[in-house]
């Protein structure tokens, strides 16, 4: 819905967001911006600019020697939920060649994201299993454990049915039929796949991964007032805790990432600025679904 209630095509308001996301990010914006992005014609670009200061004049002034549209003072998005996460995605895009075509950013700053290791998926692995997924259907995998007891690669047939991810690996979740319960398995990990076969147990069978346990995260008390009121702003806490809902299933990786299970044990506090406060009814959790 755009601004006054009229109904748009979904192009024509995916744009009119664009531009409105260049007046406020960037400060303005041009018809080439619009052609180069979209692939539009001028005049259609120019349509969609005219339109635009029709419904918000107040937002947009034209400067006619630099042939650009600025933001005024006084600007109030009307298409555009201003977002900060979501200018801070666009600027990660700007960073990796491959995510290029999806990045909004005409005039981004210097920008860098920190480089980890490449997992490396087979495509027809993935293709397969995410076949699985849908149909539903078990699926043999060819699957190199790092369990000391299982040095070799074993071809083990799993139910798969979602995917999971700790922020820097995927992996898939299933219905291990060799150990009899739901596990995680690292789709790099899994070199070949043969053997469609019938489902071993239904998604809704997977508790785990359907329910969510509520961690609730407060500022390091080894930290002084001051900078515990820093962290609690710093992670949107209201009344000094933040609540973050986490599957079950992914409470491991949860912890491991913010490195939650080595704050007791480190002196310096900068390395965890959260703890769980809820710690005994954490490792409760944790450990059923280790079980």
């Amino acid at each position: 819905m755009a601004a006054g209630g009229s109904e748009l095509r979904w192009g024509v308001e995916k744009r009119l967001e664009f531009i409105e996301f260049h007046l406020f990010w960037e400060g303005g914006i041009n018809r080439s911006d619009i052609t180069n992005f979209f692939g539009v014609s001028v005049p259609q670009a120019s349509k969609d600019l005219s339109y635009y200061r029709a419904v918000a004049p107040d937002n947009v002034r034209y400067d006619l020697s630099e042939k650009r549209y600025f933001a005024r003072e006084e600007f109030r998005p009307c298409f555009l939920r201003p977002d900060a996460d979501r200018y801070l995605t666009h600027l990660t895009f700007t960073t990796d060649p491959s995510f290029r075509e999806h990045n909004w950013l005409m005039i981004p700053p210097s920008a860098d994201t920190m480089p980890v290791p490449h997992r490396r998926v087979d495509v027809d692995v993935l293709r397969e299993i995410l076949s699985a997924v849908k149909k539903p259907a078990s699926i043999e995998i060819l699957y190199q454990s790092m369990n000391e007891k299982r040095p070799d690669p074993l071809w083990r047939r799993i139910t798969p049915h979602a995917f999971g991810s700790d922020g820097l690996r995927w992996h898939v979740r299933a219905f291990c039929h060799i150990d009899g319960m739901f596990k995680d398995f690292l789709i790099s990990r899994c070199s070949n796949t043969r053997n469609k076969g019938e489902s071993g147990k239904q998604p809704e069978d997977d508790v785990n991964w359907s329910e969510f346990f509520e961690v609730v995260l407060v500022p390091n008390p080894k930290f002084g007032e001051n900078q515990r009121k820093v962290i609690a702003h710093d992670y949107g806490m209201h009344d000094g805790s933040v609540v973050i809902p986490v599957r079950r299933a992914l409470l491991y990786y949860f912890q491991k990432r913010l490195r939650l299970d080595v704050a007791a044990a480190l002196d310096n506090p900068n390395e965890t600025p959260v703890v769980v406060n809820n710690r005994q009814e954490f490792d409760a959790a944790l450990a059923g679904v280790n079980k």
